[in-house]
């Protein structure tokens, strides 16, 4: 994570940043340890890891493994193999990509959707939880400057931007 400018910064400043990061750290290693508690495989037998395909195609549409892979930063063979499981469990099917007949694109189903619907409800029961004893006026603070940090990261950090339409889209109420 190379600097982007070569702006001096006041002490102060940095400082404040400095600890912000240690704080974002913080969080990234608890969502890690949450994630691994609610277990590697969720209740319908699915890897957790390739509900971040279903959740691409939710909000972005029916995509190319190509394109997951570049949404997800992800080798095309991981996205192909998580693909196929979502396949097999009836959650995405594959159809023709009306741009190219050689090629397929990957779309939730039915299914797929209230699995993904469940999983969301799911996951706000457990925030909600987590913030229950924070007033409304911090959630929605909490809400509005992450979003806004997310964007800041993807401004400055054009690679990143690729995910733009699925962290905008529904980043900050559905994601």
């Amino acid at each position: 994570m190379a600097p982007n400018s070569s702006t001096v910064r006041p002490q102060a400043e940095l400082d404040l940043a400095d600890r912000l990061s240690y704080e974002l750290v913080r969080f990234m290693r608890l969502l890690t340890k949450v994630k691994a508690q609610v277990a590697k495989q969720g209740p319908d037998g699915i890897e957790r890891a390739a509900y971040a395909i279903l959740f691409c195609l939710v909000h972005e549409g029916p995509q190319r493994t190509s394109k997951l892979a570049e949404f997800l930063h992800s080798e095309i063979s991981t996205i192909s193999r998580q693909s196929s499981s979502l396949v097999q469990h009836g959650l995405v099917e594959r159809q023709a990509d009306p741009e190219d007949g050689r090629a397929c694109l990957l779309a939730p189903t039915a299914e797929g959707l209230r699995v993904f619907d469940e999983n969301r409800k799911q996951r706000a029961r457990w925030m909600a939880d987590v913030l229950s004893d924070w007033s409304p006026e911090d959630r929605e603070t909490l809400n509005h400057l992450l979003a806004r940090l997310n964007t800041g990261i993807e401004t400055n950090n054009p690679s990143l931007s690729d995910t733009g339409g699925v962290s905008q889209a529904k980043g900050a109420s559905n994601a």
